[in-house]
């Protein structure tokens, strides 16, 4: 059992050595460098919300002014979506890297708004960049393996690790406190500059003891990896160099082998619509509408809107051969027309997600970085969600503006006070830890 005065002299034998505080203070300025990135971009990323959203409603009601029916308003007026950054996103960017966050729909056709700014697969990415679950999942096991590597062996090669066991009251109480006090000193330094940008960007006590819970999980994970390593019978006589080698390449193996080997068999095994072809279903599919007998659009419309049939008719005084019913009717055709690739879209990319989730199982650094994303919700599924959220919106859209051009009421722009506007979703999860 580990004694205060055993934990007194291992902490005076640590910190006695200049390289474990140069150490320390290196991890310290990565995790502070890391984070003041993240939440730089997570800031820029707010910024840009609350700018757009001020000239997005500008905009509108410039078309409002300007436009006297509403078949033109639905086709000028844009509408801001976006996935605003949730108060840990700075310590872990996670997907908001590969998938769009932000949108300006209109009342067209609403695949090809969705994917023409993302016309390539979005892949999972396997290292990220530099942020704080970047320093976590991807550097900090390798402090772990320079502070730790020689625990033993460099006593062996000094010829006193003997001695020490004899002499000690418990042997076993040695190195447990020389561990503990390297280790605890590694994890302050890393979680202190967290917990600081936590308390400033608004983060909870739950949403931030859970990152500091999955840090300090990943490091207790790779200390035993290294310490069984360097307890490893077969081991014994390695010197300490080697012992680093045989480390350093289990880190290699978990945590760049592993994922990047995953990475490739995922895409290569999971058949994923291109975001082009979407783009490309759906515009071709919207502009043969031009060329096509107006019934067959009408017939393909009404399957999915039974409600309208009866108002499909035209009035050629009033409405010559162009009508926005059919205008728009042709728009909905279009994403009907792509729906099936979309929902292959959407579905691949989740069950991609879902095998790199088994894939992270035997890379404990893939692991720690999927769990801090997930934290921050900016995972794969938070931004899947975000992109349903914008389908929902846009069929509300669709229902307000079908109702005024298909009934055909009296322009009225008080009417526009019912307009459907843009919320975004936050899990319940965040919502639930946001009341506490």
């Amino acid at each position: 059992m580990m004694r205060y005065s055993d934990i007194k002299r291992e902490a005076g034998f640590v910190f006695g050595h200049r390289q474990i505080k140069l150490t320390l203070l290196v991890v310290f300025l990565l995790s502070s460098m890391s984070l003041w990135s993240g939440y730089s971009e997570m800031q820029e990323q707010q910024a840009t919300i609350e700018r757009l959203l001020d000239k997005d409603e500008t905009e509108r009601n410039a078309v409002l002014t300007h436009q006297s029916n509403y078949g033109m308003v639905a086709y000028y007026a844009f509408h801001l979506t976006y996935a605003p950054p949730s108060p840990l996103a700075f310590a872990a960017v996670g997907e908001r890297d590969v998938f769009p966050w932000k949108h300006r729909i209109r009342m067209l056709a609403l695949e090809g708004q969705i994917y023409e700014s993302d016309t390539d697969n979005p892949e999972l990415a396997f290292l990220g960049r530099f942020d704080f679950a970047f320093v976590t999942s991807v550097l900090l096991p390798l402090f772990i393996i320079l502070l730790l590597y020689d625990l033993k062996a460099k006593e062996r090669e000094a010829r006193r690790f003997d001695l020490l066991n004899v002499t000690a009251r418990n042997s076993h109480a040695i190195w447990s406190s020389r561990v503990l006090v390297t280790l605890v000193p590694l994890a302050l330094v890393t979680l202190i500059p967290f917990i600081a940008f936590s308390v400033v960007n608004g983060a909870s006590v739950f949403q931030t003891v859970t990152v500091c819970t999955i840090v300090i999980g990943s490091i207790i994970v790779w200390s035993a990896i290294v310490l069984a390593i360097g307890a490893a019978k077969r081991f014994a006589n390695f010197s300490a160099t080697h012992l680093a080698s045989i480390m350093l390449g289990v880190w290699l193996v978990t945590t760049v082998i592993v994922p990047v080997t995953g990475h490739t068999i995922i895409n290569a095994s999971v058949d994923t619509p291109e975001g082009g072809d979407i783009v490309l279903t759906q515009r071709e599919a919207v502009n043969s509408a031009w060329d096509k007998p107006v019934e067959q659009t009408w017939d393909a419309f009404i399957e999915t809107h039974p409600q309208w049939a009866d108002k499909t008719d035209f009035d050629p005084q009033r409405d010559s051969s162009f009508n926005w019913k059919w205008y728009y009717a042709f728009q909905q055709v279009g994403d009907q027309t792509a729906k099936e690739l979309s929902e292959a879209y959407q579905a691949a990319t989740l069950r991609k997600d879902k095998i790199a989730s088994y894939v992270a199982l035997l890379s404990p650094s893939l692991l720690t970085q999927r769990l801090l994303t997930s934290a921050a919700d900016t995972d794969v599924k938070a931004m899947v969600n975000y992109e349903n959220n914008v389908r929902e919106f846009h069929a509300s859209l669709r229902k307000f503006y079908y109702h005024h051009l298909f009934e055909a009421p009296e322009f009225s722009s008080a009417s526009f006070k019912q307009l459907p506007q843009f919320s975004p979703k936050i899990r319940k999860t965040q919502e639930n830890t946001n009341e506490d």
